[in-house]
């Protein structure tokens, strides 16, 4: 049991890498905190923990809302004393437009969403952190946060800006026994890529060096091998699960 006795917090909870990475984490022992916007989505999602004997509560959140994301470490630390892990999970982006083009309102939506709400997740995380004693974070960036595309340059450098972030507070709580650490998941079947997609899962299939894109249950194995104590000597690092996309 990887996770036993461990809590923590994954924003997007409601489906996708969020969800399965709860499930994941939930075999292993934790007791996971789902938050989302969504209160159908994160019902569903906790009752397949349960029924699957895992622990898990919901947390209605908007992920990029400071007042949010401060609230829901206060409700961890309040119904459970610690916290102990989390993954600033929740993320999206638009239609694809050059820059010149794309309407400012949707570029602050995914900054504020991809980037500011990835910031202040990891504040209030690690001020808990810090009162007990350390933990581990892990942050969902891209492949697109390692890379450039065009069409959406908002959401580039807001991934861009979430690895610069875990790099940054990874050193500055080295020794505070707190790591932090980010995935860059390459093309993955989660509803927003069926979105994006139209729903052809192989769209993307020529890009790829194995030929598929991944599932979300192989992202969510690598959070629990970050988030866990087998890389407790891992931080600072961003690692891509993108079958060979960045290569």
């Amino acid at each position: 049991m990887l996770m036993k006795d461990k809590v923590g917090l994954i924003t997007g909870g409601g489906s996708g890498m969020g969800m399965a990475a709860a499930l994941e984490l939930a075999r292993e022992g934790a007791t996971v905190v789902l938050a989302g916007r969504t209160e159908d989505k994160l019902r569903s999602a906790r009752e397949r923990i349960v029924s699957q004997g895992g622990s898990a509560e919901i947390y209605i959140a908007d992920a990029a809302s400071r007042e949010d994301n401060e609230s829901l470490v206060a409700f961890v630390e309040s119904r459970f004393g610690r916290l102990d892990f989390a993954f600033n999970n929740a993320g999206g982006h638009g239609e694809f437009h050059p820059i010149h083009e794309t309407p400012i309102e949707e570029a602050e939506w995914v900054i504020d969403l991809n980037f500011k709400g990835v910031y202040y997740g990891v504040k209030y995380q690690v001020e808990a952190m810090l009162r007990s004693g350390g933990g581990s974070i892990v942050n969902n960036a891209s492949i697109f946060g390692l890379r450039g595309v065009e069409g959406i340059a908002h959401y580039v450098a807001s991934k861009h800006a979430v690895v610069g972030l875990t790099k940054a507070v990874a050193k500055e709580y080295a020794k505070s026994n707190i790591r932090v650490n980010a995935i860059c998941p390459g093309a993955t079947e989660t509803p927003n890529y069926m979105r994006s997609t139209g729903g052809d899962v192989h769209l993307l299939d020529e890009m790829i060096p194995m030929r598929r894109i991944g599932q979300p249950h192989e992202v969510g194995k690598v959070v629990l091998w970050m988030l866990s104590d087998q890389a407790k000597y891992v931080t600072g690092s961003t690692l891509s699960v993108d079958g060979g996309m960045s290569i």
